[in-house]
């Protein structure tokens, strides 16, 4: 795993092994983070990453001198590793918090203007993801949600859907918060 870009730029970095995850190719997150360039301001944002699982996204996010990101995974491997990684690093920006995502969705009060979510493909409840941080506004108004998927699901009749991008074999599907 390596950070594409930012002041980390080239830096590869060596996950556990036995860390139940799936991580986003780097084709894959290379593709994402070019579109991000061009509609983020990563030193102003606030991201959540949800099943954050190695921190690879989040790592991109902090490597680039984002604002505040919120890693949130329920392994506490996935979790001593990033938090591990971002003491090594010295990310002051990147908070980890180990806690069940559904759970943290239903609670949570923050609010964000990016939120990436990548939950495990055959999660039963993944379908209602958006659904629950549309209804919690967990969003700010003009930020956007991707959610990674598998090529099963599908969220085009989602009322906050925009686009749905594909990469090999990851699918990610985009929305958006608009004025209430």
């Amino acid at each position: 795993m390596r950070i594409i870009s930012g002041k980390y730029r080239g830096k590869k970095l060596y996950p556990p092994k036995n860390l139940p995850v799936r991580p986003t190719t780097d084709f894959a997150k290379e593709s994402l983070f070019n579109i991000l360039n061009n509609r983020l301001n990563f030193e102003k944002v606030k991201v959540l990453d949800l099943f954050a699982g190695t921190g690879s996204i989040s790592f991109e996010f902090a490597s680039r001198g984002t604002l505040s990101i919120k890693a949130v995974d329920i392994n506490s491997h996935c979790v001593d590793f990033i938090r591990k990684t971002t003491q090594e690093l010295n990310f002051t920006n990147l908070n980890c918090v180990k806690s069940n995502v559904f759970q943290y969705l239903n609670n949570a009060i923050e609010t964000y203007d990016f939120i990436f979510a990548d939950p495990p493909y055959d999660l039963e409840g993944s379908l209602n993801i958006p659904d629950l941080i549309f209804e919690n506004k967990l969003l700010n108004v003009g930020g956007f949600l991707i959610m990674e998927h598998s090529r099963n699901l599908t969220f085009v009749d989602h009322p906050n859907f925009s686009e749905h991008r594909k990469y090999g074999n990851v699918n990610f599907s985009f929305f958006a918060r608009h004025i209430d």
